[in-house]
């Protein structure tokens, strides 16, 4: 009885940490959201998509509420995004994305967790080419006439749509588009009046390299502990 309760214990913190984790990273998105266009989601299409992403993951409202406010403050942080890129071992390239208002920190605490796992921080430029920075809008489908939607939104920059599942196991209808086209099929979506689950940018690797199970388990300490980092707001790898 015991060990079940420890189990369940151990389960219940790291959902609590990986909800913390999330609240956090949409705070800073809204900050530069707000900073960047204003305070009113109308006019805002940035913070717009950033609202709908804290609905995917049940922020609260009042949390949402005091992030856009102290994102208007005088006194608010000014964060930047630094994108650091690198080797995890066995060859997986990673970029590292990050909203920081201290990169010095950052730097210091991201090459120490590379050193720490067997990867490499590299220089800007040394990976990033095996990516592509795509829009990534993830969809329920029910109600949805996938045939339809693709026809619709081909002719608004859609380069691929298809099915996955969520991290509940629930079925999500995937949309991706060129980043530069993110706009326009948001603006299609709000047209045809689809809220999507989430709506972001992903690098997506243009050629994903498939690992033996331990090798594999060795590049994901590495991202997991990179993700456990404050001022890490996402990590992309090629590891297939």
């Amino acid at each position: 009885m015991g060990r079940i309760f420890e189990v369940r214990k151990h389960t219940m913190f790291a959902r609590w940490n990986r909800m913390a984790k999330q609240f956090a990273r949409i705070a800073k998105d809204i900050n530069m959201a707000v900073k960047s266009g204003g305070s009113d989601p109308q006019s805002n299409p940035m913070l717009r998509r950033i609202l709908q992403n804290a609905r995917a993951v049940n922020m609260p409202k009042d949390k949402v509420e005091a992030a856009i406010k102290r994102a208007s403050g005088r006194d608010a942080t000014n964060y930047e995004t630094v994108i650091y890129e690198g080797y995890a071992p066995h060859g997986i390239a990673l970029l590292v994305e990050t909203a920081t208002d201290n990169p010095t920190r950052t730097v210091a605490t991201v090459r120490n967790v590379f050193q720490k796992h067997g990867g490499n921080l590299g220089t800007s430029g040394s990976v990033s080419f095996m990516f592509k920075k795509m829009g990534v809008f993830r969809l329920d489908p029910a109600g949805i006439d996938q045939d339809d939607l693709e026809l619709y939104l081909i002719d608004h920059g859609l380069e691929e749509m298809g099915e996955s599942t969520g991290e509940k196991g629930e079925p999500q209808l995937v949309v991706r588009c060129a980043f530069e086209d993110f706009g326009k099929v948001q603006l299609a979506l709000e047209e045809r009046k689809i809220n999507p689950i989430s709506a972001e940018h992903e690098y997506i690797p243009m050629a994903p390299t498939e690992l033996p199970e331990a090798q594999a388990a060795e590049v994901l300490a590495l991202v997991d502990k990179l993700e456990q980092d404050d001022d890490v707001q996402s990590v992309f790898h090629t590891l297939g």
